[in-house]
């Protein structure tokens, strides 16, 4: 292979990584920047989703009989998302304090701490 072959390669690979770099952050926004409102579960799960957050948490929910996965997504490390994903659907709730965040992840019940301390008492982004 020639030394202007492996430079082509190269530069071609070089330009393949630019663009994909683009790619994903033209799609990204900073979590701060998030609308207040909007127009749509799927678009507030598109956007919750890709946008940049200082915490993401996960917890393994296996233990549980109905609730198949939790995350949250906090900007400030004091609110944030709350995804839940049920048997049935999944919800988004927004303004979760992380005390309340860290309470469930600890809990002897996914379910329960839900209901009891999640479920109705914030706001849930509708479908």
């Amino acid at each position: 292979m020639s030394y202007f072959s492996i430079n082509l390669i190269n530069m071609k690979i070089t330009i393949l990584a630019f663009f994909l770099f683009l790619a994903f952050h033209s799609y990204s926004q900073d979590c701060n920047s998030l609308p207040t409102t909007f127009t749509s579960y799927k678009e507030a799960m598109s956007k919750i989703k890709t946008a940049t957050f200082t915490l993401i948490d996960r917890v393994n929910t296996s233990k549980s009989s109905w609730v198949r996965g939790a995350s949250y997504y906090s900007c400030d490390k004091k609110t944030g998302y709350f995804i839940i994903l049920t048997d049935k659907e999944e919800y988004i709730h927004e303004g979760v304090p992380i005390n309340i965040w860290r309470g469930f992840k600890s809990a002897n019940s996914f379910g329960t701490f839900y209901n009891e301390n999640i479920r109705n008492r914030f706001r849930l982004i509708p479908f």
